[in-house]
């Protein structure tokens, strides 16, 4: 059985009407098998994370009724929803490629919605002008999508999905179509509106740095389960498998603890800070590494590896080396270090960790 770090309460049983979000999805297709639990109120905002394949998308297209359930349940507000067709449900999506109408403007893009909901022309398009006005966009009401950038575009379809006033708003990987420099504008300007909205938000992406800045917390899958659940600082903190320390850059590992020594369940012993006793996780940051070419002497290091470079990469400013042998770990340093260590693949080097670099805790 999976460990699962949960932080945030269940469904109502005070006969109160439930507000917000209770869904368990189960979806079977072919040998694949979906079965996760989300829970939230209105007002948060939830990211959905996990490796290609681990059923992200399913939940969503789930969510929103393009997928049916094979089994579970999905209230929103205390209102069942399995049963119900797409266009009647009280969700707004924002898709990856953002799915315009290239044949109507930007105000009509947005007024689609409400007139799909009944409101008349007019009112449509005052709505939809109110929501580009939000938007920053009141300038390019008259554009059609071809003439907008990245950005502009994700904003319109941000604003056609909020027009309808959705209850669950559902955004697919929704600034992975953007280059580096309007994504980080882009993401600010969507925290903004995220923090605004009213109701239940579920954010599917694969960029552990979206789902940091814009979640209030995380719902991480792995074959179709959910494996941790929490704040977004609690998972960066306390990671439980290895997908997940990848996503925020640690190196992680499992064994027994005895007072302050660690023995991998593969490999050799960590001396950690924190006295624990049984099954624990012990993780430290690649930058917490020092290495050397020779085995130091005098150090007062208490972790102490002989180890080979397999590979070197950059990582932001400075060099990731990929290390294998006695402990298999990710050491981060910079590029006048790798220079002045000769680090090649195949190299030998000694690894050291101080014992108050890493972080021990049950698993």
């Amino acid at each position: 059985m999976t460990d699962i770090d949960r932080t945030t309460a269940g469904p109502r049983t005070d006969g109160v009407r439930a507000e917000g979000l209770d869904a368990r999805l189960v979806v079977e297709r072919g040998s694949f098998r979906l079965d996760v639990t989300l829970t939230a109120a209105p007002g948060d905002v939830v990211a959905v994370l996990g490796p290609n394949g681990a059923g992200k998308t399913t939940a969503l297209r789930a969510l929103a009724g393009l997928v049916p359930l094979t089994g579970g349940h999905l209230r929103l507000d205390g209102t069942a929803l399995d049963r119900t067709p797409p266009e009647s449900r009280p969700v707004g999506v924002v898709f990856q490629d953002y799915l315009l109408f290239p044949h109507l403007t930007a105000l009509d893009n947005v007024a689609f919605g409400p007139r799909c909901r009944g409101a008349s022309k007019a009112e449509a398009r005052a709505q939809a002008a109110e929501w580009l006005t939000r938007m920053g966009l009141a300038d390019h009401a008259g554009a059609k999508p071809r003439r907008l950038s990245g950005g502009q575009a994700q904003r319109v379809a941000l604003a056609r999905a909020l027009a309808t006033r959705p209850r669950l708003l559902l955004l697919d990987e929704p600034l992975a179509a953007l280059d580096a420099r309007t994504r980080l504008d882009v993401r600010a300007q969507l925290r903004r509106h995220l923090a605004e909205f009213e109701a239940v938000a579920v954010l599917v992406t694969h960029d552990p740095l979206d789902a940091m800045v814009l979640a209030d917390r995380l719902v991480v899958i792995e074959h179709g389960r959910v494996v941790q659940e929490g704040s977004p600082a609690g998972i960066a903190r306390r990671p439980r498998t290895d997908y997940i320390a990848q996503l925020v850059g640690l190196n992680l590992y499992r064994g027994r603890a005895d007072g302050h020594t660690v023995r991998l369940d593969t490999g050799p012993a960590i001396t950690t800070t924190e006295e624990l006793s049984g099954a624990v996780f012990v993780a430290f940051p690649p930058g917490a590494v020092t290495l050397y070419r020779d085995r130091p002497s005098g150090s007062s290091a208490r972790n102490l590896w002989r180890c080979e470079v397999v590979g070197l990469e950059t990582h932001g400013d400075q060099i990731r080396a990929d290390l294998t042998g006695e402990l298999s770990l990710a050491a981060d340093l910079t590029t006048v270090a790798a220079a002045e260590l000769g680090l090649h693949p195949g190299a030998p080097v000694w690894a050291t960790v101080k014992a108050a670099q890493t972080h021990a805790y049950p698993a």
